[in-house]
């Protein structure tokens, strides 16, 4: 018989509408500027990790792991609330952004490219070189 942790873990994450793939989309915002700082992928696991440790955890497509968002960086992001939207189909998590660097480009937010007369401009400075953050090896 499943404890009752279990069970609201399976009741909570039973509510999401998981792509065919098992992921949902998790848009991160900082919780007290409101900038949308990621738009990243989770699966039940990274959910299960985010809620267990109050840090944000994700599910990386590129490199088909669970990723611990600061393992690497330091820049962890402490986790304050875990929405979902009126469709279930999107997550937002509301975060504190330890460093100030959600970015591995080494700025404040992943959205910093904005489109002008038909060309992606970046608009806002690198607070941090990747090289600097994660070494020689890092492309940004």
């Amino acid at each position: 018989m499943a404890s009752h942790n279990e069970s609201v873990d399976t009741d909570w994450l039973s509510r999401i509408l998981w792509t065919a793939d098992g992921l949902v989309p998790v848009i991160t915002q900082d919780v007290r500027s409101g900038r949308v700082l990621t738009l990243a992928w989770s699966n039940r696991e990274a959910m299960r990790q985010t809620l267990l440790t109050g840090q944000a955890h994700y599910w990386s497509r590129s490199r088909q792991k669970l990723w611990h968002k600061g393992e690497e960086s330091g820049h962890i992001q402490k986790l304050h609330s875990i929405r979902m939207d009126c469709d279930g189909d999107a997550v937002l998590f509301l975060v504190e952004q330890v460093g100030g660097i959600a970015c591995h480009t080494g700025r404040e937010h992943c959205f910093f490219l904005e489109l002008q007369s038909g060309e992606w401009v970046a608009v806002d400075p690198i607070l941090k070189d990747p090289v600097h953050i994660y070494g020689q090896g890092h492309n940004a």
